[in-house]
């Protein structure tokens, strides 16, 4: 599989971007950087270093690991060899119809082009693109080369060579590939936290709970059920031996009753008050420590889960 892909080119070296180039060049790619930013270099260098031991949690040799990255004075210079281009740009239609324009003038006809859109789909932003059948998204949660899930959406023109040539990039990669199926704006992981968050957001505003309990519900309840089995396995498994059906059919419909989605207020002075309640529980501007503490424990949830799943195979348990 490593033959397929030996050269990448990241454009956009922003959070995403940068963590795209180490996990990329931490599975031997050789990896060009295109972004306007001044002080590019020194991003990308301390990125690297920062990321490195992440990288070696999960099992990767980061030995020669910025010897693989190179800046790239420009776009058209980043992917002049790219077997796969992974654009990190704003979320802004426009921007993306003109940068896939040159990026299919200008990589090589075999590139892959992926994006890492957050809520855009392919096709809005390719609808004027002749050669748009090797253009997809490949969404990932920030930040990639911790996070395992990539969204694969294709568009309305691609085409399902390039869909498989992307979930076996990502896969490669050691990502969990998801293809999405039906182009929806916001993709799946993004609508699914946006529902939460909205409840959240209610509970909060009406003084039910502060942030920090709300954060406190999820880590040592929802949070470690859906990082083990997700939601509708977890549904199956909590209905006894009526599994699914017999939450959807009894316990589904008392929890209808009960249990009306919240509507948060949109009001400004309303939303401030949750913006302050969460700068009161964590502070204005998140700090080092505490995206340290979130990288630590998102560590040791994927290696938890990794021992668990090889114990499996070799036991022949496993079939996830």
């Amino acid at each position: 599989m490593s033959g397929s892909f030996r050269t990448a080119a990241v454009i956009g070296a922003g959070t995403i971007g940068l963590s795209w180039t180490a996990l990329f060049a931490g599975h031997g790619l050789t990896v060009a950087v295109s972004d306007p930013r001044p002080d590019l270099a020194d991003a990308v260098a301390e990125a690297l270093a920062r990321f490195a031991p992440h990288l070696t949690a999960l099992g990767l040799d980061v030995d020669g690991l910025a010897d693989r990255v190179h800046i790239a004075s420009d776009v058209t210079g980043a992917v002049r060899d790219a077997d796969i281009v992974q654009e990190n740009g704003p979320e802004s239609v426009e921007f993306k119809k003109e940068l896939f324009a040159t990026l299919v003038r200008t990589a090589p006809r075999h590139a892959l082009l992926l994006s890492s859109s957050s809520a855009i789909p392919a096709t809005a932003f390719t609808e004027e693109i002749e050669d748009a059948g090797r253009i997809l998204i490949g969404h990932p949660f920030n930040p990639p080369h911790q996070m395992p899930l990539v969204e694969v959406v294709p568009g309305e023109r691609t085409s399902q060579d390039a869909v498989q040539r992307a979930v076996d990039f990502y896969t490669f990669l050691g990502r969990t590939p998801v293809v999405v199926h039906k182009e929806i704006p916001g993709f799946v992981g993004n609508r699914l936290q946006y529902v939460v968050a909205r409840e959240a957001t209610y509970l909060v505003q009406q003084g039910v709970v502060g942030p920090e309990d709300v954060d406190k519900v999820l880590r040592n309840s929802l949070g470690i059920r859906w990082a083990t089995v997700g939601l509708f396995l977890g549904q199956h498994l909590g209905g006894g031996p009526g599994g699914y059906r017999h939450i959807v059919t009894h316990i589904g419909k008392s929890m209808d009753e009960m249990v009306t989605a919240g509507e948060p207020s949109q009001d400004p002075e309303c939303e401030e008050r949750v913006i302050r309640a969460v700068e009161k529980a964590y502070g204005s501007s998140p700090s080092t420590e505490l995206g340290e503490l979130r990288d630590r424990r998102q560590l040791a949830v994927l290696t938890a889960l990794k021992q668990v799943s090889e114990q499996g195979s070799r036991t022949g348990e496993e079939k996830d």
